[in-house]
Formats: structure tokens, sequence, C-alpha cells
């Protein structure tokens, strides 16, 4: 008699929710490659994301990762595939140093056999699976997306052992709150340099609008007890920059709680290049940076460091490689 094997991802429920849509991306992706091979297409799956994006346009590596929701490197591989498969290729472009990419003739026969057969004959099959439910199994992936763009996995996790501390997004009503923890740490310490007025006092022109973004810690009953700035400094560059905790949430930990929230978030964003800038008086800080895997290095005092009169450290991220050398 047949005993029948135990079903671990079934039993183990949520926690294991990333292990079993893998698991399902999988089957349905089988099934997908092999109507694209009966179809004579030399494609992938993978590759249909990034043909549906280019359709009847040109984008930056940057503007596909965005359109298809995952990370560069992700589709920069993607993409050089789909150059050797002669499908895409890259297009002048009025600013010289952008690169765009977009379909060549083949590329675009391969995208019209794509969405005139094979994307509604797989659309098809999929919403047999379904059952008939398709738009209600679509809007809760629609809601745990969004619902992950606001806090991580990781996020929440900590956040359920962290005595309660939670991520915030940036938005208006906390500019007040970005502004001030910053400027009582800054002042208290140094004095405030025309850079750090400009940011801030506007945030969303000088932070979020270039591509950056600003993330709070909220400390149950204190509220926002802490804030931290990720700017966009050059194509997947970014300076983690002011950062500070009110001295009413330092037992709690929130610093390394935000710290390690926004170095996900860095990642998230496709960083190639994290790193801070800040003065050896600030101690409990740099102790701070260097448990969670930031080193100092020369080349980017030497890049970045005139940026402030009172940087005399710099440090990088050494979760990333290396950094390019200056131009």
């Amino acid at each position: 008699m047949e005993i029948a094997m135990q079903d671990v991802l079934v039993d183990m429920g949520p926690a294991f929710l990333g292990s079993r849509l893998k698991r399902l991306a999988e089957r349905l992706q089988a099934g997908a490659m092999r109507v694209i091979e009966e179809a004579g297409l030399p494609l992938q799956p993978g590759h249909m994301a990034v043909l549906a994006a280019l359709r009847g346009r040109a984008l930056t590596i940057g503007q596909l990762a965005e359109a298809i929701g995952i990370s560069q490197p992700g589709v920069t591989r993607a993409v050089g595939q789909l150059e050797k498969l002669g499908i895409v290729a890259g297009v002048p472009a009025a600013d010289q140093r952008t690169r765009m990419i977009g379909l060549t003739p083949a590329g675009q026969a391969a995208a019209y056999r794509a969405a005139t057969d094979l994307w509604p004959r797989i659309g098809l099959a999929a919403e047999e699976v379904l059952g008939g439910g398709g738009h209600g199994f679509l809007a809760q992936l629609t809601a745990i997306e969004r619902a992950l763009d606001q806090a991580s996995i990781a996020e929440r996790a900590a956040h359920a052992s962290a005595g309660g501390l939670r991520i915030r997004e940036f938005e208006d009503s906390l500019a007040g709150d970005f502004h001030d923890i910053n400027a009582q740490w800054i002042t208290a310490m140094f004095a405030l340099e025309p850079t750090d007025r400009d940011v801030l006092e506007h945030p969303q022109q000088r932070i979020i609008a270039p591509g950056g973004t600003i993330l709070f810690v909220e400390a149950p009953g204190l509220g926002v007890v802490g804030t931290c700035a990720l700017q966009r400094t050059g194509p997947g560059r970014f300076e983690l920059t002011k950062m500070g905790v009110r001295d009413s949430a330092r037992r709690l930990k929130a610093g390394e709680f935000l710290l390690q929230a926004m170095i996900e978030r860095a990642g998230a964003m496709g960083a190639e290049l994290l790193y801070l800038l800040t003065n050896a008086r600030c101690e409990a800080a740099i102790h701070l940076y260097r448990k969670l895997g930031f080193v100092d290095d020369a080349q980017i005092m030497a890049e970045y460091g005139a940026r402030y009169e009172r940087c005399n450290v710099a440090m990088r991220f050494a979760g990333l490689p290396a950094p390019p050398l200056a131009r």
C-alpha cells in the first residue's frame, strides 16, 4: 500500500507562501515554454514581459525594470539574451548618454506572433485553471504586490520581533518629521550647511523626484521616531543620507531597524553602489554602519566627500561590488 506523501509547502501555510508561489510559477512557465517551443519561437517565458513592454516603444533598462517590476540586473540579463537572438537592439536616443532598447524587425514579428496567438491561448488556459475565478485571484496578487511595496517580508518579520516598530513610506504629512529629526541632531553636533537646508526643506524635489526614497520608523506610543533617505546620485548610485533617530527611541534599536530596512530598499531599487558620508564624531552611528556591513572607502571620499564641510569619513556598503574608478 502506497503512503501519501506530505505536501510540506501546503502544510506550512503562509510561512511558505514564497516557496509555494515559486513552485506554482515553475509549473505555469513549464507549460508556457511548451507552447512557445511548438510555435517555433526561440524565446523563453521570462522574455515575454520584455517583449510586451517594448511593443511600439523603446525604453531604457531602468524603464524596463520599472515597467516589468523586476530588478535591473534581471532585465539586463534578459535583454542580453534577446540581443544575441536578434530580437532587440540599441536604438538612437536624443541623449547620447542614455541607452535605449527597442525591438528589431525580427522582434516586432515575434511580438506580433505572441500577441495574436501565444498570449491569448496561454491566457485562456490559465483562466481554465483558475476555474472562472481569475479576476479575484489576480486582484489578490495585486494586493500582495502593493503590500510588499509598502514593506517587505523581511521588514514585516523584523517588525514582529522588534517591539512593534514599523516602517512608513514618505508622504507630504511626514515632511516636517523628516526636517525636524535631522535638523535636531545636525545642529546639536554641527551646523546646518546649505546642502542640508536644501534637502530638508525640499525632500520631494531633492530626494523623491530624482528617483530616491525616504523611510520613517514608527514606535508604539511614540509615533515617528526616526527617518533616513536614499538620494540617487547617478545610475545605480545611492547615498544613504539624513538618518536620524529621536533620543526617546534609541533604546528601542530603532536606528538599526531603520538602517536594515533602508539597505534592503536600496537593493530592491537596483543599487550598484550604496555609500554614506559622515563625521568621526558620530561614533555611535559609525559603529552601527560597520555592524550592518559598511566599510571605510577612500575612493568614495575622493568622489563625494566635498559635498559637506563636516565630512571626514566616507563608507561603502560592502554587500555590493566595489564601485568603478571615477572618470
